[in-house]
């Protein structure tokens, strides 16, 4: 348990897991971006057809997958550290679970979005 009695530190915590969540969502994007450059590059006709999936596949499922545990990893960080703040340090009415809820549904959101990608090939 802490010994401030500072709301201040909830809310560093806060912009720490929201900074996570940005990091995330961009490497998410990212990952989608590079999975379909593959589908771009067979459109213009530069890989084989029939090849299976594309290396940029993979790499794109993988930096959405790699988004998704980041995410996980920062909400499971910072429900351990809301759990060691005193009831000083979060003011009354001041809804914590929040941003917790926000980054657990952006996760969901990502872990559904690298489900696609892997059983929709684009080729």
């Amino acid at each position: 348990m802490s010994d401030l009695a500072d709301p201040r530190v909830l809310f560093a915590a806060e912009r720490t897991l929201l900074a996570w969540v940005r990091t995330s969502v961009t490497m998410m994007g990212l990952g989608f971006v590079v999975e379909r450059f593959g589908l771009f590059l067979a459109l213009l006709g530069t890989t084989p057809s029939g090849a299976g999936r594309s290396a940029s596949a993979w790499i794109g499922t993988a930096l959405v997958i790699a988004a998704v545990a980041v995410l996980a990893a920062a909400v499971l960080q910072h429900r351990t550290f809301l759990s060691t703040l005193g009831p000083g340090e979060i003011p009354p009415g001041y809804r914590a679970w929040l941003a917790t809820a926000v980054a657990t549904g952006l996760a969901v959101a990502g872990a559904a979005l690298a489900a696609y990608l892997l059983l929709h090939p684009e080729v």
